[in-house]
C-alpha cells in the first residue's frame, strides 16, 4: 500500500502551490511520474529524493507507514536459504530453558580470531554462500569462547572477539536484505564492544548499524545514532591514534550519508567536514579491519561524497573541496 505516501505527497505540492507539471520539473522527472506516485505507484528511493528536495521537506517527511502487502515465499527466497543462520542468531525461547552447553576444550581465541578474518575476506571477495555457511559455526564457537572465558582480560577479548563475528554477519545480512536478523547481530556485536570497554569497536558496529537504517529508509535515526556516536569516540587530543580518527571520520560520513538522502544538505556538508579533518589527520589510507573493516582517507571520504551525490541525484551534495581532495588524492 502507497496510499500515506501518495497523500503525503500531495498535501506537500498542494502547500507549495504547484501543480504536478510544476512538481515534475522542479524535481527533474516526467509529470507521469508524479501522477503515478500520487495515484499510489511505487516509487524508486532516487525520485523520492529528489520530490522531496522540490517540495523542500525532508526524505522522510514523505515516507509512507502503511502496512506492507503480503509477500509469498518466492519472493524472498533468501529467508528459507538462512534458517541455521537465523536459528543461531535469534533461537527459539520457550517455557523451558535450554541446556547450557558444556565447553570441553579451551578454545584458542587466537586460532578463532584468524578463521573470523579469514571468513571477512571472503565477504569482500564476494564469497557470500561461503560467508553464509560459515556463520553458525563461527558464532556458536565465540558464544562457546565468551562462556569460558568468563572473567579478566581472556573475557574481554572473546567480547571483542564475538563482537567482531557479530559485525561480520550483520553486515552480510544487510547485504542480502535480512535486514531483522541484521539488526539482532549488530545489536549484539555493539553491546558486546561496549562490555568489553572498546568504544572504537564499538563505534565500528554503529556504522554497521547506520548502514542498515539507511538502507531501510530509518535515516533520521541514522544520522542521530552517528552524530552521537562520533561525540563519544572524538579525538580529543592533538595526535591522537589513527583507529581514532578512522572510527570517527567513518561515523561523519554515515551521518553525511543519512542527512543527504534526507534532503539535509547543509548538514551532509558539516559531516564532510568533519570526515575531511579527519582524513587529514591520518594522512594516508589507513587499514585496521579488526576495527572499521575498511581504508579509511582522503580518497574515501571524497568517493564517499561522490557517491552521495550519485545516489540522490544531486551533484549539489558535493562541494567543491570534496572533489578537489579526490582529484589530488588520485
Amino acid at each position: 500500500m502507497m496510499t500515506e505516501l501518495a497523500d503525503n505527497i500531495r498535501r506537500y505540492r498542494r502547500r507549495a502551490g504547484l501543480s504536478q507539471e510544476e512538481l515534475a520539473h522542479a524535481a527533474g522527472v516526467s509529470p507521469g511520474t508524479v501522477r503515478k506516485v500520487e495515484q499510489g505507484g511505487t516509487v524508486r528511493m532516487e525520485t523520492l529524493h529528489a520530490l522531496a528536495r522540490a517540495l523542500r521537506v525532508t526524505t522522510g517527511a514523505l515516507m509512507a507507514s502503511d502496512a506492507p502487502e503480503p509477500v509469498g515465499r518466492t519472493e524472498e527466497p533468501n529467508r528459507l536459504n538462512l534458517l541455521r543462520l537465523r536459528a543461531t542468531l535469534t533461537p527459539a525461547v520457550g517455557l523451558v530453558d535450554g541446556d547450557a552447553q558444556a565447553v570441553a576444550e579451551e578454545p584458542s581465541l587466537r586460532g578463532f580470531s584468524r578463521t573470523v578474518r579469514d571468513a571477512r575476506v571472503l565477504y569482500f571477495s564476494d564469497s557470500y554462500k561461503s560467508v553464509a555457511g560459515q556463520l553458525p559455526d563461527l558464532l556458536r564457537d565465540a558464544d562457546k569462547a565468551v562462556a569460558y572465558y568468563d572473567s579478566g582480560e581472556d573475557h574481554r577479548q572473546a567480547l571483542l572477539a564475538r563482537a567482531e563475528t557479530l559485525r561480520l554477519a550483520g553486515t552480510y545480512l544487510t547485504q542480502v536484505r535480512q535486514y531483522d536478523i541484521a539488526y539482532a547481530a549488530l545489536r549484539s556485536a555493539i553491546a558486546d564492544a561496549r562490555q568489553a570497554g572498546d568504544m572504537l569497536a564499538a563505534g565500528s558496529g554503529v556504522g554497521g548499524m547506520c548502514w542498515l537504517l539507511v538502507r531501510q529508509g530509518r535515516l533520521e535515526e541514522a544520522e542521530r545514532i552517528a552524530a552521537q556516536s562520533m561525540d563519544v569516540v572524538e579525538p580529543r587530543i592533538s595526535g591522537a591514534a589513527p583507529d581514532q580518527y578512522a572510527v570517527w571520520g567513518g561515523l561523519a560520513m554515515e551521518a553525511a550519508a543519512a542527512a543527504a538522502r534526507n534532503n539535509r544538505p547543509g548538514e551532509a556538508r558539516e559531516y564532510r567536514k568533519a570526515a575531511r579533518v579527519a582524513a587529514a589527520a591520518v594522512g594516508t589510507a589507513h587499514r585496521n579491519v579488526s576495527r572499521h573493516w575498511s581504508v579509511f582517507g582522503p580518497v574515501t571520504v571524497a568517493m564517499k561524497a561522490l557517491e552521495d551525490s550519485m545516489v540522490v541525484g544531486d551533484a549539489r551534495q558535493v562541494d567543491s573541496a570534496a572533489l578537489f581532495g579526490y582529484a589530488v588524492s588520485r
